[in-house]
């Protein structure tokens, strides 16, 4: 048998293997671990994040041509002799198409519409007041319509200003102007973003019945760049509400009441290339923006039509099970029923927006 200290030299690890971990493969998991951060951070999620407590789900129940009475008496509500006005508060980025289609839809029922304009992105970015170069196009709701602008913070060259801190001063901004909008205590107030749309039937239901909750988020089928990508049931952050004197303008949870199937929600629903590539840069996720070539044309022309992100990410779920059923580009669809009555009837002009339609303008 060899000696003892024979039999440790000869199980020493070789300095040139040594060399090559330390300076070729260490370094290269780093820099890998540093440049595919956020894959790794949202493929174990499951393990480091806890999911928000979940909503009670009211159920909703509509028909054509069912009574109102009866429509509120299956909610456990009661018929009011007479509805509520119902303001409708949005920030307003750039959302020409969808604005003019929340509009539309929802204008019977709208005692004023209330929009509210900055001229900086949420990072801090100049920008055109796109709505009020936009006026005549939605001259139908002229006298509905309760406009402000807001002045924001430019950020200083090379740099970007924090977009929640800028988001946080739209919405106290939001508040001001609804007060001076004409809305009283016990009106009806929806806030949301622009592509976020409650269903008229929705909106009618909680204007026209009694003892309903003083506020309730609405569950809105979320779709990605038209309505031929469903995705699924996940958007919550729409409300609608009693206007009271403590009332302030929020975008987060502010009830554990969810009103199902309440309407629709198009994220990154535009007509042109160039609206994406401002979005993408201007809203408070920009930080999802990587590399330059993430604002590629080309890349965001086949991304939409396979249905596949636009920052190369991986879904935000917080188990395994549904991280990886939504792994990969979303499932086209051909249906287009159940839409919002006034795109079926300007299909042609919104034809961007339905099954067939992905690609989209350079200009």
């Amino acid at each position: 048998m060899a000696p003892r200290h024979l039999r440790l030299a000869s199980r020493r690890i070789p300095f040139k293997v040594v060399l090559f971990i330390l300076l070729i493969l260490v370094p290269t998991c780093v820099i890998g671990i540093l440049i595919h951060a956020q894959h790794i951070s949202y493929l174990f999620r499951p393990l480091w994040d806890n999911p928000p407590s979940p909503f009670k789900h009211l159920p909703h129940y509509y028909a054509e041509n069912v009574p109102m009475e009866h429509l509120c008496l299956l909610h456990g509500w009661s018929l009011r002799s007479k509805p509520r006005r119902v303001f409708d508060a949005i920030i307003f980025s750039n959302e020409l198409d969808i604005l003019e289609i929340r509009w539309r839809e929802l204008h019977p029922y709208i005692t004023k519409f209330v929009i509210l304009e900055s001229n900086t992105t949420f990072t801090g970015i100049p920008k055109p007041l796109f709505f009020d170069s936009n006026w005549s196009r939605f001259a139908f709701a002229k006298e509905k319509i309760v406009h402000g602008s807001f002045s924001g913070r430019i950020a200083a060259r090379g740099k970007h200003e924090d977009p929640f801190v800028l988001e946080s001063e739209q919405r106290k901004a939001m508040s001001g102007l609804l007060r001076s909008s004409g809305i009283s205590n016990g009106d009806l107030i929806i806030m949301s973003d622009a592509d976020e749309i409650p269903s008229p039937h929705t909106v009618k239901l909680l204007q026209w019945c009694d003892k309903i909750p003083h506020a309730i988020h609405l569950e809105l089928k979320h779709y990605m760049y038209s309505f031929e990508f469903p995705v699924d049931y996940s958007s919550w952050r729409a409300t609608i509400q009693i206007f009271g004197p403590q009332t302030r303008y929020r975008h987060s949870r502010q009830t554990d009441l969810i009103l199902s199937d309440s309407g629709w929600h198009c994220s990154f629903c535009f007509r042109r290339l160039q609206e994406f590539v401002f979005k993408m840069t201007a809203y408070s996720h920009a930080d999802r923006v990587r590399r330059k070539d993430f604002l590629n044309y080309s890349r965001i022309q086949k991304l939409i039509c396979r249905g596949d992100d636009l920052f190369d990410m991986l879904p935000e779920e917080y188990t395994f099970r549904e991280l990886i059923k939504k792994m990969g580009p979303i499932p086209h669809s051909a249906s287009a029923v159940h839409l919002p009555s006034y795109l079926i009837e300007n299909a042609d002009k919104f034809r961007f927006l339905l099954p067939g339609g992905c690609l989209r303008s350079q200009e």
